[in-house]
């Protein structure tokens, strides 16, 4: 594979999907082809997925197995394609998130949602995560203003704390692997306004631009 892979990431309400369009839009008008996706979704198998997973109730592995079989069908049939043609694929959502909510919100273990992970895409990690950290209050206010609420948004305060924590155990074990600055996520403090937050965003980006090169 020879093009980039840059994931977004964050509890509901971060602010997350307001900076992707910016994202591509920015890497195309450096000449980047570029896949803008989500998930669950980005395939009509997984979509089809999406729909169930974010309105029907299901327990908590089943979230998880379902969020592994849209994931699997995406990779196969658009993101994996993309990066092999030299596109930088730029994704809403990607395994940090069931890691955060399966693994961390419902509380099945970020352990087992990483054996998945290793067994689906062991060879596969985003160069670049941007993760939208926000205090779970303010998030819950956010999105109060911003939409009705699909059945994730309307887990209570606890749940996205342990979402929260989730998140930033992958953080830590990032940090651990890599050092400090130099793994692939990078954590944005979501409570700033946006234009702050996308001045973040494209110095990094920019940055990434002129440092990586094809795998």
């Amino acid at each position: 594979m020879t093009g980039r892979f840059i994931t977004f990431e964050g509890i509901d309400g971060a602010g997350k999907s307001t900076h992707l369009p910016a994202c591509a839009q920015f890497l195309r008008a450096r000449g980047v082809v570029v896949l803008l996706t989500r998930e669950p979704g980005g395939t009509e198998l997984a979509e089809a997925i999406r729909d169930w997973f974010l309105h029907r109730p299901a327990d908590p592995q089943t979230e998880a197995l379902l969020a592994f079989a849209a994931r699997s069908d995406h990779l196969a049939r658009s993101i994996r394609p993309a990066l092999a043609a030299g596109e930088w694929a730029v994704c809403d959502r990607f395994t940090d998130s069931t890691v955060a909510y399966q693994g961390g919100g419902r509380g099945i273990g970020i352990e087992r949602v990483e054996q998945l992970e290793q067994w689906l895409h062991p060879d596969l990690q985003p160069d670049r995560t941007y993760l939208f950290d926000l205090d779970p209050e303010q998030a819950a206010r956010r999105r109060a203003m911003a939409r009705a609420a699909d059945r994730f948004e309307s887990e209570d305060v606890g749940f996205f704390e342990r979402v929260r924590q989730a998140y930033q155990a992958r953080v830590a074990a990032d940090v651990r692997q890599h050092g400090a600055g130099r793994g692939r996520i990078v954590v944005v403090d979501a409570s700033r306004g946006p234009g702050e937050i996308w001045k973040i965003l494209e110095e990094d980006l920019i940055s990434c631009c002129s440092t990586w090169t094809p795998r």
